[in-house]
């Protein structure tokens, strides 16, 4: 009778933990919190307003914005003194000066070329912007899933070690009973130790990555820093539900694609300034000149009359040698590449979005079958082995044989759940979407 309510009231403790471990075991006050927990899109928007990257990138627009005040000023005018002596020569009293002004001519609409190829180069920077945010949301979505894949297994962990720990004080009592060998306790003893060593690496493994999420928050190493999502149930926004959607969604969004645009659009605006500046030029000129001379005579010296006068004229540069011919083709092989890189930006985003979706398809029929079968078969033979071995039919070599069954299977339920959630990522990033879309 008092071996039936010990078996009893063992099997019961056991339910019980394992019901508390399955929500709010050890690992969860620490690293989990669905209240106080920080989100991806917290942890997104954070960096976006801290990441020093992304902050050089905006300085980058900044200069442009300046180079665009600078590119619609209008040239300044040059004002030439010019002073003629006869003393050196042996007329002292023959002397000119000479003051003039000229101006350079902005023709064929050079000024207004110089105008648009700086508001090209301040969308185009903006846009690297983008391209930034996104690189550094792709790095956030990487450490986001390990950190959340390394709880869901600390979970697990914490979840098994507590079963066997209610199953070695079952142990002990058979073993001071004398109705079972000090070794399988310490067998048992020892897969405890062993479950607690990889909790530690795993835990380790946690702490790494939410390390590397506070520097992207900007929170202090020295301050916690706890989940808000868990990896069975984490999702992303906006995914579309087919490959042709996809693309049709990642051509328009991806930063490559506008980056190629803008750059096409920047390069047409410069050969178009670089062709302009390869054109005859043309400067205005005004002179003022005021002179007196002298007629040396045998019998004195003898001034004349102060003579003034007014020119006008124009100066022309002419185009004979250099008409930018060099920078011309530069210019025309530049928009060349442009093209090219759209051409071969387009290639590379249907093919990680292809890739996602494979990868996220391949991951839901992977946990369909964990799912449904592996872990439900893997947990029922578990508690009908413990029950067996409670009973005294089983050595407890068996049970943590089936036990690490067990584990292999969360863990590949836990890779699968990690896979599907960094394909999701993937396909968000590669799909050019924000948090905002």
């Amino acid at each position: 009778m008092y071996r039936v309510l010990l078996l009893l009231a063992l099997l019961i403790a056991a339910v019980d933990v394992s019901a508390q471990t399955s929500g709010a075991d050890s690992s969860q006050p620490t690293y989990y919190s669905q209240v106080g927990g920080v989100s991806l899109r917290e942890i997104v928007k954070r960096a976006i307003e801290t990441n020093g990257e992304i902050k050089i990138a905006m300085l980058e627009v900044n200069k442009a914005r300046a180079r665009l005040t600078q590119a619609g000023l209008r040239p300044n005018p040059t004002l030439e003194v010019e002073q003629t002596s006869g003393r050196l020569a042996g007329t002292p009293g023959d002397n000119e000066i000479t003051a003039g002004v000229s101006l350079p001519l902005e023709l064929y609409g050079q000024r207004d070329r110089r105008v648009d190829r700086a508001r090209a180069e301040i969308v185009l920077k903006e846009a690297e912007i983008l391209s930034k945010q996104r690189e550094v949301a792709a790095k956030i979505f990487i450490d986001y899933a390990d950190a959340l894949a390394a709880f869901r297994e600390l979970t697990v962990l914490d979840e098994l070690i507590a079963l066997d720990l209610e199953t070695a004080k079952f142990v002990q009592i058979r073993v001071n009973e004398g109705e079972t060998a000090p070794l399988e306790l310490s067998l048992l003893q020892t897969e405890i130790e062993r479950l607690r060593v990889h909790r530690h690496l795993v835990e380790s493994k946690l702490d790494a990555a939410i390390t590397k999420l506070k520097y992207f928050a900007n929170v202090p190493y020295d301050q916690p820093l706890k989940l808000a999502e868990d990896v069975s149930t984490a999702t992303l926004p906006n995914l579309p539900p087919s490959i042709e959607i996809g693309f049709a969604v990642g051509v328009k969004n991806r930063p490559e694609i506008r980056l190629a645009e803008l750059e096409e659009q920047l390069f047409s605006a410069g050969l178009r300034l670089i062709r302009s500046e390869g054109k005859t030029s043309f400067s205005a000129f005004s002179r003022f000149t005021t002179g007196r001379s002298t007629i040396d005579l045998p019998i004195g010296v003898f001034p004349q009359d102060r003579d003034r006068s007014l020119t006008f004229g124009v100066s022309i540069g002419l185009p004979v040698f250099n008409r930018n011919q060099g920078a011309i083709a530069e210019a025309e092989i530049a928009i060349q590449l442009a093209r090219e890189k759209r051409t071969l930006a387009e290639k590379l985003i249907r093919n990680e979005i292809v890739v996602a979706f494979q990868q996220i398809e391949a991951a839901r029929r992977a946990l369909n079958s964990l799912q449904s079968t592996v872990l439900p078969r893997s947990r029922a033979n578990i508690e009908t082995m413990r029950r067996v071995y409670e009973l005294g039919e089983i050595k407890i070599t068996d049970l943590l044989a089936e036990q690490r069954r067990l584990l292999e299977a969360n863990r590949d339920l836990t890779e699968t759940f990690t896979r599907k959630y960094k394909a999701e990522a993937d396909l968000f990033i590669a799909l050019g979407l924000t948090f905002d879309n």
